[in-house]
């Protein structure tokens, strides 16, 4: 790995620094202001200590039973069709709560363009809709029940494709009306979406438009100041002018490792298209200028040769193993990323009760392994030591660094105080970010070790913990 005149100023800085075990000091120096790190808002902390989401997709296609791939059906439908009979948005969020996830998403609009809100921005919605007389907002009920679970809630919208204004590929005329009057007509309608959304429904962590939404320099709409002003706590996914978390680059449920929650760049060139961030997705840059941390998406229902994020018929059982799901947490929470977990909603308006099953088996898991650690503490400098208060047995560690003063370790190393008073090298790895967790095999110990080997500046540890997974 190179050393940059970042990193050694790091080095010699930590050199001087020595964090003893407990000790929560944000201990500071000179070479910590200069030159400075990218650091993440407090919206984006936030949305970082989530670790877990769900996302929920339905559309009116799904009401109308009109099943294709990932709701992509490119056709105007029948409003009246949107009739779920048994649609319990509390019952939703007993998905949430069992998989142990802090927020959840809902698709206010997907591909088709029915908006699930009461709105006038066009005659394809609520108001069209059968459903409680036309006069029902899944978007509101949706708000509420997270709430009321204590879950955080965000919303999606598509200005990526919506069948309705013929969008497809963020432009109307089936992708080819780029600059023309129609998408400037649509540009108004999808501002005052966002004006709808993000006004309504009190504060929300997170607006997502999928695939982003193009700026108004590429011929889009201009939603972000929109959203500044109605969210200004939220996490906004995604344009050019700002990305407040990227896509990992996958739909498969895992992260890169080293995985770093920086990429190059600065608001107004953040595109995912861009040839370079492309290429980084996966595993960030250690030397980005730009906090934008992973997001690892994944539907539950992509096993067994299916991947969908819709329901359909007929597919309960291509929901991911209980073991392959905690295995995705590893290779997402466990490399400095957000997990989020694709769930279905039935035509009735439901989420499967082997879905919700399948959730509460893997949070119990998750649970079962990481809530009660052996022993934790936390620090500042190149070495924290965490003394058990009698020797134990230990099979993993988890590293938290204090993300609002950057990513600052480039190296480490976790050691255990066995057996002959003598330290044994358990792991070593370069990124921590957020939350690095470390599996080994079983040993017992009276002390660990946390040496960074090499820093951007001195390290500030929010957390070590270590972990008996089988005990």
């Amino acid at each position: 790995m190179r050393h940059t005149r970042r990193r050694f100023l790091g080095m010699a800085a930590g050199a001087a620094a020595l964090g003893a075990a407990g000790n929560g000091a944000m201990a500071e120096t000179p070479s910590d202001a200069a030159p400075p790190l990218p650091k993440p808002s407090p919206a984006q902390v936030a949305w970082q200590d989530c670790e877990v989401g769900v996302i929920y997709h339905f559309d009116l296609a799904i009401a109308a039973k009109r099943f294709a791939g990932n709701n992509t059906v490119r056709e105007r439908m029948d409003p009246a069709k949107y009739n779920p009979a048994k649609l319990d948005t509390d019952q939703w969020l007993e998905a949430a709560r069992a998989a142990g996830a802090k927020y959840a998403v809902f698709t206010a609009t997907h591909f088709n363009g029915f908006m699930q809100w009461q709105s006038d921005l066009y005659p394809y919605g609520m108001k069209q809709a059968r459903w409680r007389g036309g006069k029902g907002d899944v978007v509101g009920e949706f708000v509420k029940s997270c709430r009321k679970a204590g879950i955080k809630p965000g919303l999606y919208f598509s200005t990526h494709r919506n069948a309705y204004w013929t969008v497809w590929g963020h432009y109307v005329d089936w992708g080819k009306g780029k600059g023309t009057e129609k998408q400037t007509a649509f540009n108004r309608v999808a501002e005052k979406m966002t004006e709808e959304l993000c006004s309504r429904y009190g504060p929300l962590v997170q607006i997502w438009y999928d695939a982003g939404v193009k700026t108004p320099t590429e011929g889009g709409p201009d939603v972000l100041p929109i959203f500044e002003k109605h969210q200004p706590n939220s996490v906004f996914y995604h344009s050019r002018q700002r990305a407040d978390h990227r896509w990992i680059g996958n739909e498969q449920g895992f992260a890169r490792y080293p995985c770093w929650a920086t990429m190059p760049g600065s608001a107004g060139s953040v595109s995912h298209n861009h040839p370079t961030w492309k290429r980084l997705l996966a595993k960030g840059d250690p030397e980005g200028t730009y906090w934008s941390p992973g997001m690892v998406d994944v539907p539950l229902r992509g096993a067994r040769r299916i991947h969908n994020w819709f329901w359909k018929p007929g597919q309960d059982h291509a929901a991911y193993a209980t073991d392959k799901l905690v295995k995705m947490y590893y290779d997402s929470v466990g490399r400095n990323c957000n997990l989020i977990l694709g769930e279905v909603i039935t035509s009735d308006g439901l989420v499967p009760a082997s879905d919700i099953e399948r959730l509460g088996e893997f949070g119990k898991e998750i649970r079962r392994r990481f809530d009660k650690p052996v022993a934790e503490t936390a620090g500042a400098g190149r070495a924290v030591e965490l003394k058990l208060s009698k020797p134990r047995r230990i099979d993993h560690a988890a590293v938290m660094e204090r993300i609002e003063h950057g990513e600052r370790i480039r190296g480490y190393e976790i050691e255990g105080l066995a057996a002959g008073n003598k330290w044994q090298k358990l792991c070593a790895g370069q990124s921590v970010g957020r939350k690095r967790i470390e599996r080994f095999d079983a040993i017992e110990v009276s002390a660990v070790r946390l040496s960074v080997t090499e820093s951007a500046a001195t390290p500030q540890i929010r957390q070590l913990a270590v972990y008996d997974t089988a005990g």
